[in-house]
């Protein structure tokens, strides 16, 4: 028992641990020498050292003397009772001998008490039995040394009976504690409810935008593989139009230049038969002898070169003809001998024409695609309209698909609804650049397109049957030949679609609408030029099958 009051006491004042390796001041105070050490090594660079208990001051650094009265005491206490560091809580006041757990707190006793000092506690009305506290001292009236029974709602005090009828609170309104504390409770539940709910919220905006976050993240991966895929193929078309390009223009410029070497070759063999007749001529002149001068038999033709074709250059013996030196066109012509020989002139000039024809409809090409697969912003959706829709084809819940059927619909006859196979989207584009994609899902004859409001629906008129519609037609009924078509007009595509998926894109102010086939790399099919004069719809046509737009978007009309 004695052992067990000694416990408070066994405890450094600066750790607030029992004693490890105890050591003394001068002082008398007793610390751990761990403890100690740390502070005087943080006073050393003041000059001048204190105990921490009495703050008796020390010129050097202070002698530790081991306190070897103490480290018995503690070791003592420590194998009497060797789990007394593993007890939490508080203790019952009166096992002394002993630290058991209390149970409760007595307020008006100001002890706490485990289970078997609690049976033979007094259970009268004035001994309060309150949770294990060691707080006991803040449940009395600091004034009247009463317990607090009461709550001044005008003061929001915990008062005792005196403060309530001759204290300062005479006259407010109290309260019993329990009340008090019951409503406060309340109070208090309904502000968690609310705090709950905040953070339930709280958690469900934090998922949602977890969500987003991925959503945008998988994207934004999706778009980079995207773009990293068309950027590999547009410098692939690049390289290969330079390629080919290159390989024009040297063919041209081999052809040209060996037409050339042979022009050059047959005029350097005249010029070098005029230089020996120069010469000849030149001898004769110089000759005194006038009788040798006459009886020259090659001064007949060279006395009157004029009428010598070998000489004319206009004649035919040979004939060089420069066409377009002077006009700075691209043509020059070479006639030898009576014939004519084209070095190149018209044939470069044609074919300089072809290649800068080619180089301007690649580039045009490509800038084109990417305009309409690149640069794009968030999806719009393309709703199918129910109300145009043909009875025999039946309409999906989310107006994306329509699929051909035998069984009549039975939907009212209007004016604005297709007679067969056909359905036009709600929405309408007067302005700007749009996309969307088509899929096609085993039919035998499809169309998809555009068209104006005004096309006829009472009749059998097809997608590109008129003037008012162009379509892309395809599927198994056309022996898996592909066309387009615009006032009955049919044009058959060089190749046939592999996939079943088809883009749509429409630049309304530059009255184009092209068609494309959704493969790798994505393939330009055809394009519609026309000066649009009314809105425009989607359009699309089935039969044994079904088609579904399976997306849209507007194009960025900065570009």
């Amino acid at each position: 028992m004695a052992s067990a009051d000694l416990r408070p006491e066994l405890n450094c004042s600066i750790c607030k641990d029992i004693y490890t390796d105890p050591v003394t001041l001068r002082c008398g105070h007793s610390f751990c020498r761990v403890c100690i050490d740390g502070v005087l090594d943080t006073e050393g660079g003041y000059g001048e050292y204190s105990c921490p208990e009495c703050r008796a001051t020390f010129q050097k650094w202070p002698p530790l003397q081991k306190n070897i009265a103490l480290c018995n005491v503690v070791e003592k206490v420590q194998s009497t009772h060797p789990h007394q560091e593993e007890i939490t809580g508080i203790c019952c006041s009166y096992c002394v001998g002993s630290s058991v757990p209390a149970v409760t707190s007595c307020i008006h006793c100001e002890a706490s008490l485990c289970d078997n000092h609690l049976r033979v506690h007094s259970k009268g009305p004035e001994h309060v039995l309150t949770d294990p506290t060691t707080s006991l001292e803040t449940r009395k009236c600091s004034v009247h040394k009463k317990i607090l029974e009461y709550y001044c709602t005008e003061d929001a005090a915990c008062i005792c009976v005196s403060c309530s009828l001759a204290g300062e609170h005479r006259g407010h309104r109290v309260k019993m504690l329990d009340d008090a504390s019951k409503k406060k409770k309340k109070k208090l539940r309904n502000g968690l409810q609310k705090l709950i709910t905040k953070r339930n919220k709280t958690e469900e905006t934090v998922q949602s935008l977890e969500e987003r976050r991925r959503k945008a993240q998988e994207k934004a991966a999706g778009e980079a593989e995207r773009v990293t895929a068309l950027c590999t193929n547009i410098r692939r078309q690049v390289d290969d139009l330079e390629k080919k390009v290159l390989s024009d223009i040297s063919r041209w410029e081999e052809e040209v230049s060996m037409s050339l070497s042979d022009v050059i070759q047959k005029l350097e063999i005249k010029n070098d038969e005029l230089s020996r007749k120069m010469r000849h001529i030149e001898e004769l002149c110089n000759m005194m002898d006038p009788l040798t001068v006459l009886l020259d038999p090659d001064t007949g033709n060279l006395c009157d070169p004029e009428e010598d074709g070998d000489e004319d250059t206009g004649g035919h013996d040979g004939v060089v003809q420069a066409t377009g030196l002077h006009d700075g066109s691209d043509e020059t012509t070479v006639e030898y001998d009576g014939g004519d020989e084209d070095t190149g002139g018209h044939d470069g000039g044609d074919r300089s024409a072809e290649l800068t024809s080619l180089i301007s409809c690649t580039l045009s090409a490509m800038i084109r695609d990417i305009n309409v697969f690149f640069y794009v912003q968030d999806p719009a959706d393309i709703l199918l309209d129910v109300n145009t829709a043909a009875n025999n084809l039946l309409i999906s819940d989310d107006l994306k698909t329509a699929t051909w059927t035998e069984i009549t619909q039975n939907r009212a006859e209007t004016a604005e609804r297709f007679l067969y196979y056909q359905v036009m989207s709600g929405r309408r584009f007067t302005s700007g650049r749009h996309y969307w994609d088509v899929e096609i899902r085993g039919s035998v004859l499809w169309m998809v397109g555009m068209c104006y409001p005004s096309i006829d629906r009472r009749r059998n008129s097809h997608i590109g049957d008129n003037n008012k519609s162009w379509g892309l037609y395809g599927g198994l009924g056309y022996n898996n030949q592909h066309l387009v078509r615009h006032d009955s007009k049919v044009i058959p595509l060089p190749h046939q679609i592999s996939s079943d998926r088809v883009r749509i894109y429409l630049d309304y102010e530059a009255g184009q609408l092209s068609f494309y086939e959704l493969c790798d790399p994505i393939r330009h099919l055809h394009t519609f030029t026309a000066a649009f004069s009314e809105p425009l719809h989607a359009v699309l046509w089935v039969y044994k099958g079904s088609i579904g737009i399976s997306g849209g978007a507007a194009v960025r009309n900065d570009m």
